[in-house]
């Protein structure tokens, strides 16, 4: 069995955790310091599932070691004991990307950094009798966490972020985040049958993810992982698991999951972004024979003040323009104000909003019962959850 790390959103830790314990994986103790990571076993079959699988999660890592350093000759030693050259080929160009340090006597993490690539290179040049490595082959990321003194040195599995799924090649301004979006659906315990729509979509994000969910596509199948590049990759073992994870989607199923923004052009974004998605689950399902197909989202274009529900019940999900998108706070406010709307024109409808605009819940007048903290890259955001279109009063 192997130790891995993967890496969220900060506030997302349970999603991922209950999406990892769903995958057949054991979760690790988890402390205040792991905030945005949660550490899981799992044997070799884990490193194409979990990527392939995860949706709420930014990475995945294998821990190579953890043990305690005090000083920079622990550190170093402890680093140098890893034997690197089971992962790495003789031309790699390793990059220790980033360093945390959190209540550690080793708190320069420039230093940490230099010092953790001495050791591996050092190790690598005395097991293959090498005064200096090439470094012309594909780059091999490292991080390091210290924690108490404890660190871990883990090693990128992933490659470009897992929120990346590959079929969004035009995000507009201020996209969400497919891991975000998805995280989002979570929080509102949402389920397949209910209608769905999101009245400022955007890029597509939050339905695109949604119609992946409902239809049970593994988000990472039309994509390549940083595994590729390790010693440890075999690809015979991440096809048959591609496949097997292919095998497992549903085309059998009836979504009512819509979108529509006022502006046309993110409209086209968002059709053609859940385009390449569905033709993306199309391929996978070609890998074991089928011909089938996934259902597309509907997205039209609409002013949301247009809008009104189409069914009793359904959930509103959405992430409104806020000061990247409209430009600056005061429109964004102009907008929330307005947006009270919703409330009425979806009336028996649950709503679930997240912006990093501190003022949204006094300028839209209804008080959400739940908020729920996420860091969506680097906005500090709130999710609004109402549980009733009328929304609390205040």
């Amino acid at each position: 069995m192997n130790t891995y790390v993967a890496l969220c959103a900060v506030g997302a830790e349970k999603i991922l955790g209950n999406e990892l314990k769903h995958l057949g994986f054991s979760l690790m103790p988890y402390n205040s310091a792991s905030y945005g990571r949660v550490r899981f076993t799992g044997d070799g079959d884990a490193l194409y599932r979990a990527n392939y699988c995860l949706r709420s999660a930014d990475r995945v890592y294998i821990q190579a070691a953890e043990y305690k350093a005090a000083d920079f000759d622990a550190l170093f030693d402890g680093c140098h004991d890893i034997p690197w050259q089971d992962f790495f080929y003789k031309d790699v160009r390793v990059v220790v990307d980033k360093v945390r340090s959190h209540k550690s006597r080793l708190s320069s993490e420039h230093s940490v950094q230099g010092m953790i690539q001495k050791a591996i290179y050092k190790k690598l040049g005395e097991v293959w009798h090498m005064s200096s490595l090439p470094e012309s082959g594909r780059e091999c990321d490292v991080r390091v966490y210290i924690d108490n003194d404890v660190v871990s040195i883990l090693l990128d599995t992933s490659g470009e972020a897992l929120h990346k799924r590959g079929y969004r090649t035009d995000g507009g301004p201020a996209p969400l985040r497919e891991t975000t979006a998805f995280v989002m659906l979570q929080e509102m315990l949402w389920k397949r049958k209910t209608p769905l729509h999101d009245p400022f979509c955007g890029s597509g994000t939050i339905a695109i993810e949604a119609v992946l969910y409902a239809h049970n596509v593994a988000p990472g199948l039309g994509r390549g992982f940083a595994y590729e590049n390790l010693k440890i990759y075999d690809e015979k073992k991440a096809q048959e698991i591609r496949c097997a994870e292919a095998e497992k989607i549903r085309t059998d199923v009836e979504c009512r999951i819509t979108g529509s923004d006022i502006d046309r052009a993110a409209v086209e974004r968002a059709k053609k972004n859940a385009e390449h998605a569905c033709v993306m689950a199309g391929r996978a399902l070609k890998l074991i024979g089928s011909s089938a197909h996934i259902e597309r989202p509907d997205f039209i274009t609409s002013d949301f003040a247009d809008l009104k529900a189409p069914y009793q019940t359904g959930l509103i999900l959405t992430n409104p323009p806020y000061g990247e998108r409209l430009g600056d706070s005061a429109q964004a406010e102009e907008l929330y104000r307005s947006m009270r709307s919703l409330f009425t024109d979806f009336s028996g409808w649950e709503f679930g909003i997240i912006t990093s605009q501190k003022k949204f819940q006094e300028c839209i007048g209804a008080y959400a019962p739940v908020l729920k903290s996420i860091k969506s890259g680097n906005l500090d955001t709130i999710m609004y959850i109402y549980k009733n279109a009328a929304g609390g009063r205040r």
